[in-house]
């Protein structure tokens, strides 16, 4: 950031302010604030002081955060109002929303505040920029609307030879001409207006000559200078040899026009981007469903010893299919910026083997892949989908570089940035890095071009092959994964794009892998309260579940399951729940439990990629699962929960 980031801290408790404070300073080390806990201190800031973005509790005493809201709305100022609280349920936030709040950051995810923050800061910056050419174009109307009134418009007439014979100074001063020029009778109109424009084919002419006047001709004439003005004209014949031009510079309008214009094609794309991010999370709601259905059922089955090798074979084909599923529809929530990141210890060079078969598939015949993997690489902490997306990605540009066909290269290795090599990587920090590398050997780009290179929605394609965001999202998954990018490119010699990611030490990667390593189904038994909308789903779980020993009390929706609470509300020791259900929702569901049994332990489970995003509010306890489920992770997840919540058994 240029400027550092003035925030307005609503927040009566000085320890939450601290903290607060200090994971906003996580992304914007400048950062100013000023903490304030009542309606006259809120009033007294917005009207004396000069503020980017406002951070509110939910409650505070005497003060709350929908009183906040109504006073930020009613001072006029476009101040985005993000709420950090512990405890807002999904009725709250919605209604939160509804009143004017842009997000919701729940305080034990502190980490998401800054990518809200820069999520708003962005927003604000494009309605103003929205606003700045609007507002340009409206004061270029009223300038023109002016112009006519004061007659303050460019007059010209002229021979049918196209000799200019008397102009006003207006229009002298449009085309950068002097008087002098028009009394020795060198001043034409071929000098400024391309011949072209008065062949006896246009329509131009044919007004001329049909009716003796021409209304509202767009011209483009070219200037001394060299630069072009786009004028609005009405030409008429005052006799057989003479006419006359009355000529209006609307080369401003025209500007301001093709910025509104442009910024209208940036919001088009927006929403059709977040419309593919809806659907992919529809489309993943329900895949992850049946695919949980067929991974668990196949892991169950492959359970039995007296399977015959055939069967076996059969059902690993299946699992590896389900995998398979899993994996593409990942993918599919990835291309619509709708993935949770996973992140695990990953060894660059095994996921780009793994998308090799991928990417020949998106290259033409006359593009070759050449991969070259720097042996055993340290591995990195990343999301295997999201790395994905970045080497597809870059792959794609790669290929539509070379038009006429050429070669990519994807490298992979190390390299140790110290304080003079990490300023190729704006943000990286110094040590080991492992290294990815895309590079080409087609067009390249000129040095204005690779300075926007990652701005969202700059492209040099055409509207039907790029929305101008591929870089730009390779560039945010790079750093939402704590990694860097460099781009060298030179016109003529292709282009070069290197991203580092911090190599984790071995330690670090042991655990890593430990953590992520299947290990035995741990069992239990306790009594459960399973709620599944999916008939298919909840009888699987019920079946998973009591086959590790526990009591399952499975029921459809969250009505009946508070029912089956309300009868024996000290029986359960784990509520496990979808989070999208009809009639009432797994949020809510547990809001009301937790008004019965306050540290009731839950785990949430769900198919769709915002359902996490229903989970802010919700203290630590919650933890989540993401479909498709399967025997070994959720008997690990449901273990884990009741061994730490070290609830007495039913």
């Amino acid at each position: 950031m240029n400027a550092p980031l003035r925030v307005l801290l609503l927040e009566d408790s000085s320890t939450d302010a601290k903290l607060t404070l200090r994971a906003v300073r996580e992304g914007f080390p400048d950062c100013s604030a000023l903490r304030i806990a009542s309606e006259p201190e809120l009033r007294r800031a917005l009207r004396e002081g000069s503020w980017d973005i406002v951070l509110s509790d939910w409650s505070m005493p005497g003060f709350s955060a929908y009183e906040a809201l109504a006073i930020v709305a009613q001072s006029g100022l476009d101040l985005p109002v993000v709420l950090v609280s512990g405890t807002i349920g999904e009725e709250t936030a919605a209604e939160a929303m509804r009143l004017g709040a842009r997000d919701f950051v729940v305080k034990d995810r502190i980490a998401r505040l800054v990518p809200a923050i820069e999520r708003e800061l962005r927003a604000r910056a494009s309605r103003a920029a929205r606003g700045v050419a609007e507002l340009a174009l409206r004061r270029s109307e009223a300038r023109f609307a002016r112009l006519y009134e004061s007659g303050i418009i460019a007059i010209a007439s002229a021979d049918t030879e196209g000799v200019i014979l008397e102009a006003n100074d207006a229009y002298l001063a449009l085309i950068g001409a002097r008087r002098d020029e028009i009394r020795a009778g060198t001043l034409r109109w071929t000098d400024v207006l391309d011949p072209s424009a008065l062949a006896p084919d246009t329509a131009l002419s044919r007004d001329l000559v049909a009716t003796g006047k021409a209304e509202r001709v767009e011209l483009t004439l070219t200037r001394r200078d060299g630069s072009q003005a786009h004028v609005l004209a009405g030409i008429a014949m005052l006799d057989e040899r003479e006419g006359i031009s009355f000529m209006l510079d609307v080369t401003e309008r025209k500007r301001a026009e093709a910025e509104l214009r442009q910024r209208e094609a940036e919001l088009r794309q927006v929403q059709k981007t977040e419309a593919i991010g809806r659907l992919a999370g529809g489309v993943a709601h329900d895949f992850n469903n049946l695919l949980s259905v067929v991974l668990s059922c196949a892991e169950l089955a492959l359970d039995n010893p007296d399977l015959d090798a055939a069967t076996r074979d059969a059902l690993l084909e299946i699992r590896g299919a389900g995998e398979r599923g899993a994996a593409l529809t990942r993918q599919l929530l990835a291309v619509g910026r709708r993935q949770v990141l996973r992140p695990q210890a990953l060894d660059l060079g095994e996921v780009v083997t793994s998308t090799r078969s991928l990417l020949l598939r998106l290259l033409r015949e006359d593009v070759q892949l050449v991969t070259e993997l720097g042996g055993p690489l340290p591995r990195a902490r990343l999301d295997v989908g999201q790395l994905g997306q970045v080497l597809l990605n870059l792959v794609v540009n790669a290929r539509d570089a070379m038009p006429e066909g050429g070669t990519i290269r994807v490298r992979t290795g190390t390299i140790t940035l110290d304080e003079t090599s990490r300023a190729d990587f704006l943000g990286a920090a110094t040590g080991l890095h492992v290294l990815l590398e895309v590079a080409d050997d087609g067009v390249g780009m000129a040095p204005e071009v690779l300075a926007r290179a990652c701005e969202p929605f700059f492209t040099t394609k055409g509207p039907e092959r790029g929305t101008g965001l591929g870089l730009s999202t390779v560039l945010g998954i790079v750093q939402q994964s704590g990694g860097a990018m460099a781009i060298h490119s030179t016109p003529g010699h292709g282009t070069c794009v290197r991203v580092v990611f911090p190599a984790l030490r071995e330690d670090e990667a042991t655990e890593a892998d430990a953590v992520s390593t299947p290990a035995a189904r741990p069992r239990g038994g306790e009594t459960l309260l399973l709620v599944e909308d999916d008939d298919t789903v909840r009888a699987l779980a019920r079946v998973i579940l009591e086959r590790q020993g526990y009591t399952v009390v499975a029921v459809p929706d969250g009505v009946q399951a508070i029912e089956r609470f309300d009868a024996e509300p000290d029986r359960f020791a784990l509520v496990v729940t979808d989070v999208l259900m009809p009639q009432m929702s797994g949020t809510e569901l547990v809001r009301r439990l937790r008004e019965r049994r306050p540290q009731l332990p839950v785990l949430f489970m769900s198919g769709h990629a915002d359902d996490t995003t229903l989970q802010r509010g919700l203290d630590p306890n919650a933890a989540f699962l993401p479909k498709p489920i399967t025997p070994g992770p959720l008997s690990r997840k449901v273990r884990e929960i009741l061994d730490a919540a070290a609830t007495p058994r039913a």
